[in-house]
């Protein structure tokens, strides 16, 4: 468990301090895979150094399983900095893609036979067995950022630290990153801190995320929860937009916006509501995602039909969110 209790940092700028984080606090389990999201400048890479023990906060506290890592010196801060891993996509040019992975574990005097079995693992790991005697430069960016992984990883951490780990790595290809960085949370029990500027790369691979803006954390906690739940910051950066016109919205007696979490609520509910009902359901805005495997939906639903009231009731009791109501919608501009 990493936990981060009021943590405040900042720097020295022209005659006044650059505040970088604001009494931040998070709770990131152990085996997770943890997403920071924020636009440029909101503090993002400067919680990932504290994490990492490479920045002391001015105030505040970093725990590992309740150890507070923040006053720690010497020896046992080089010990516990072991433990955390910060992928560095910079790989070593005149090293092949095995021995830039094995690089680490030379370094820490590993034996031969240990060495290369356990580079071998790593190679699996990310998919690259094959590319082992390959130098950096004849790789893409996606597949160097995966021996950047695999390095990473070389000395078995109990933390990695992803900071935006799809930079300048194509849509093709990050999804390979972030597969990755979830099969290192799923098979070596690394937890993983992530950090991105996109929202889209926390919704493909995060199942908690913090939203972080001018170094406040703004919203946190488990992914899917926050999706549903009404005016939710993830919600609005995550879900599709719902885009309805005036005339679309005319046709309906009222509108109803509602979010469907999972394959039984997408697939269905809608559906077997209006025939249950004898009600017209109709979809006019919104649309379907996915939040890791998990199927997600945000909907704006015309409805027309005197059993409104109870088809809604009936979908809500059955895991749909209504998030809000419009009503009188043949007099009110969408």
């Amino acid at each position: 468990m990493i936990t981060v209790e009021n943590v405040s940092k900042s720097f020295p700028g022209n005659g006044a301090p650059v505040v970088a984080l604001r009494d931040v606090n998070l709770e990131i389990g152990a085996g997770a895979l943890y997403g920071v999201v924020g636009p440029a400048g909101a503090g993002k890479s400067t919680l990932a150094r504290c994490v990492a023990l490479e920045e002391r906060p001015d105030r505040g506290a970093v725990r590992f399983d309740g150890l507070n890592a923040t006053r720690l010196e010497g020896r046992r801060l080089r010990d516990t900095r072991r433990q955390v891993a910060v992928l560095d996509p910079r790989l070593r040019t005149e090293r092949t893609v095995a021995g830039n992975v094995a690089l680490p574990l030379e370094l820490g005097g590993v034996d031969g036979p240990q060495r290369r079995s356990r580079v071998g693992t790593l190679l699996d790991l990310v998919g690259l067995t094959q590319r082992a005697a390959d130098r950096p430069d004849e790789l893409t960016a996606g597949q160097r950022q995966r021996v950047a992984v695999a390095r990473a990883l070389a000395a078995a951490p109990a933390v990695l630290l992803a900071d935006d780990p799809t930079h300048e790595v194509d849509s093709e290809e990050s999804g390979a990153v972030l597969t990755v960085l979830d099969r290192a949370r799923a098979e070596l029990g690394v937890t993983v801190l992530l950090t991105t500027p996109d929202a889209g790369v926390a919704r493909r691979a995060c199942d908690e995320v913090a939203l972080l803006e001018r170094g406040t954390v703004v919203e946190s906690g488990n992914l899917l929860e926050l999706l549903a739940k009404p005016h939710s910051r993830a919600g609005k950066e995550l879900l599709p937009a719902i885009e309805t016109t005036r005339a679309q919205a005319a046709q309906y007696d009222r509108a109803v916006d509602v979010v469907l979490v999972g394959f039984a609520a997408v697939g269905a509910l809608l559906p077997e509501a209006a025939g249950r009902f004898d009600v017209e359901l109709a979809t006019i805005g919104g649309g379907l995602t996915r939040v890791g495997d998990t199927p997600v939906a945000r909907f704006r639903l015309g409805v027309r039909g005197q059993r409104a009231d109870a088809a809604l009731a009936w979908i809500a009791e059955r895991g749909a969110h209504v998030t809000h109501t419009l009503y009188g919608l043949r007099n009110v501009a969408a």
